[in-house]
């Protein structure tokens, strides 16, 4: 048994390899933090690593996280500027006794000295799209706060270990300093590899206040499904945001138990995500809500196509 899942189209390519390694024994650790990395280093992705949207004041600041299931370890890295490869500084920390989450200049400054690569983090079709989005919104007097896909993977190995990592640039246009849900444990992520794990990916102020992910994973541990964790939580969240503190953001989340059976739930219209387990092939599969419960189905070639061909499309300036 194993399986691999991750929220959005972004990750198909990652998870396509990480599945076939883990197929073949790869350690659920190596797998989904090989996953994540790849979409790092994708440029074309404007919410994650290489190329991720900026602050408002034009620098990129990555955050990232791990967590190894079997013992409960994690690492988490926030405001991490010019270092490639986030989740790997994100997967070193988790070794550490104490000291596994470190932020801004001290994550900078650890990551440099554990031999982790220096590297520009921002590109010029970034800041296209960044100036795009500034006279769309900042120049119009609208909100800029747009664009925080985090990419969230969980993995389970043939040994019956999980372990889960996230890595995002966050939301656009925000605040020097400011953290999501994404390294933050329990709100962005949380694996046991006795019961399952859980990542999300929306506006991550109204993740946190759920505790989202740890909650799916407890609702797991006390016997409902995947399925009916996942949607249950993000329900249960989305109204009481809405009365008491009126209104509720983008919430969007996977998960996976020990036996490799998966879930997902949004509160939007556009939420995608990737699985493979040895029982279900590679599938890229397009979510929405209808009434409190989630329905999926696999997207068609037309939207694999119409998706690819968005990512890649020139920005008019």
């Amino acid at each position: 048994m194993w399986g691999i899942i991750a929220t959005w189209r972004m990750a198909l390519e990652g998870v396509a390899a990480s599945a076939t390694a883990l197929a073949a024994g790869k350690a659920a650790a190596g797998a989904v933090v090989d996953a994540v990395a790849a979409v790092e280093d994708f440029p074309f992705y404007k919410s994650v690593g290489y190329g991720g949207l900026p602050t408002e004041n034009g620098e990129v600041e990555l955050d990232a996280a791990f967590m190894d299931g079997d013992t409960l370890a994690f690492g988490a890295v926030g405001n991490l500027v010019d270092i490639a490869n986030p989740v790997r500084v994100a997967h070193a920390l988790s070794r550490q006794r104490y000291n596994s989450v470190l932020v801004g200049q001290g994550a900078r400054e650890w990551a440099l000295s554990q031999g982790f690569a220096a590297k520009a983090m921002l590109t010029e079709r970034a800041m296209q799209h960044y100036r795009k989005r500034c006279r769309e919104t900042l120049d119009k007097g609208l909100s800029p706060y747009d664009g925080h896909d985090t990419v969230g993977i969980i993995g389970l190995d043939c040994h019956h270990s999980m372990s889960v990592a996230t890595s995002t640039s966050g939301l656009f246009m925000k605040k020097r300093g400011r953290l999501g849900d994404s390294p933050i444990i329990g709100s962005g992520f949380y694996c046991d590899s006795e019961t399952g794990a859980a990542t999300a990916t929306g506006v991550g102020e109204d993740l946190m206040k759920g505790c989202t992910s740890y909650e799916i994973v407890r609702r797991m541990a006390q016997g409902m499904t995947p399925q009916q964790a996942a949607d249950s939580v993000v329900c249960e969240l989305e109204d009481k945001l809405m009365s008491r503190f009126g209104r509720a953001g983008d919430l969007s989340v996977v998960c996976m138990n020990r036996n490799g059976e998966f879930g997902a739930a949004t509160n939007i219209k556009t939420f995608s995500f990737v699985v493979a387990t040895a029982s279900q092939p590679l599938t890229v599969f397009r979510a929405e809500r209808i009434r409190e419960k989630t329905h999926y189905q696999p997207v068609d070639d037309e939207w694999m196509q119409a998706y690819a061909a968005r990512i890649r499309a020139p920005i008019e300036e």
